[in-house]
């Protein structure tokens, strides 16, 4: 068989003192925009200032022995925050700081919300700002999942909501630190990736008996034409409940991440453990009370012995 025959490759030099930009791509009608990275750049640095773009994420985990209901709840907040990310579950009885802290900067998360389950009924919230604090330590009552409440309220996945406090916020130290506190971990940033620009729910924060109550609420605009409605026609909107419900009692406030220096501590907070204890003894009481009826009874029919009756076996003979 014959050789094949080389075929010779011509090379060219490249010229590497040209600095001359790559040329735009060009479509049937227009530019091809710049890329994203790009614009934003040019937007930071306009008019010689820097803007601030809020970075702000959350890492959402739960204790082990996590019950249903709780986990459903923890899978509804989640829901509610795109900007927020999942992981697996953690041993409560561990050092929770150094885990959780270790965990959050792991995932590049700035916040963090950790569910600790305690006696598979007691339910506690962990609001932290990692790595450097403040923290917060709820007791979760009154919860309420979506599956549970069925609602007519809905709202887009993944779309930025309004947030409302009450004016109990304003009035006390510790609620406006837990204000703030609620603000950065529950406001979605602005042109998150996985957030949608609009604004059609509501996340309500009302303090009621030393409670942080929280309600999540759908805006719903009736209209029937494709016009929209003018600005000034707030009175045509209402408010449709979605879900879910659930009641934070603040524990303490603690000056770091998951440990620290106690800056707050609540003076109207029970333990559930001591409430338990109470509905015990109070149904031993009960029991109690019986036995000591019955004790009075006894020694009331030994002091007062009816006598036998003479006539009493007369019919017998």
């Amino acid at each position: 068989m014959g050789k094949k025959r080389k075929h010779s490759v011509a090379i060219v030099p490249r010229n590497d003192d040209t600095d001359e930009a790559p040329a735009r791509k060009r479509t049937l009608s227009t530019v091809v925009e710049q890329p994203k990275e790009v614009q934003h750049k040019h937007e930071e640095q306009e008019n010689g200032h820097t803007l601030f773009r809020n970075k702000e994420k959350v890492l959402v985990l739960s204790s082990r022995r996590i019950t249903f209901r709780y986990r459903h709840l923890m899978m509804d907040i989640v829901g509610l925050l795109p900007h927020s990310k999942r992981d697996v579950k953690v041993q409560s009885k561990d050092n929770k700081a150094a885990t959780l802290n270790e965990l959050v900067d792991l995932r590049g998360c700035t916040s963090c919300l950790f569910f600790e389950c305690r006696k598979k009924q007691d339910l506690y919230l962990w609001m932290s700002k990692c790595p450097s604090g403040p923290s917060v330590k709820f007791q979760v009552k009154a919860v309420h999942t979506m599956a549970e409440l069925k609602l007519t309220g809905n709202h887009l996945k993944g779309s930025r909501p309004l947030m409302t406090f009450s004016s109990t916020f304003d009035m006390h130290p510790h609620f406006q630190l837990l204000k703030v506190l609620l603000k950065q971990i529950f406001c979605t940033p602005k042109d998150h990736r996985k957030s949608k620009p609009f604004f059609d729910h509501v996340f309500a924060f009302s303090v009621a008996d030393n409670h942080v109550w929280f309600r999540n609420y759908q805006i719903n605009v009736p209209h029937q034409d494709t016009d929209k409605l003018p600005k000034g026609a707030l009175d045509k909107m209402t408010l449709i409940e979605v879900g879910p419900r659930f009641c934070l009692h603040p524990i303490k406030i603690l000056a770091g991440s998951f440990g620290g220096q106690i800056i707050y501590e609540n003076p109207f907070y029970v333990s559930p453990n001591v409430v338990r204890s109470q509905e015990k003894r109070a149904k031993a009481g009960k029991y109690v009370k019986k036995v000591k009826a019955k004790q009075r009874r006894k020694t009331h029919l030994m002091m007062n012995q009816v006598e036998p009756d003479e006539l009493a076996g007369i019919w017998k003979e």
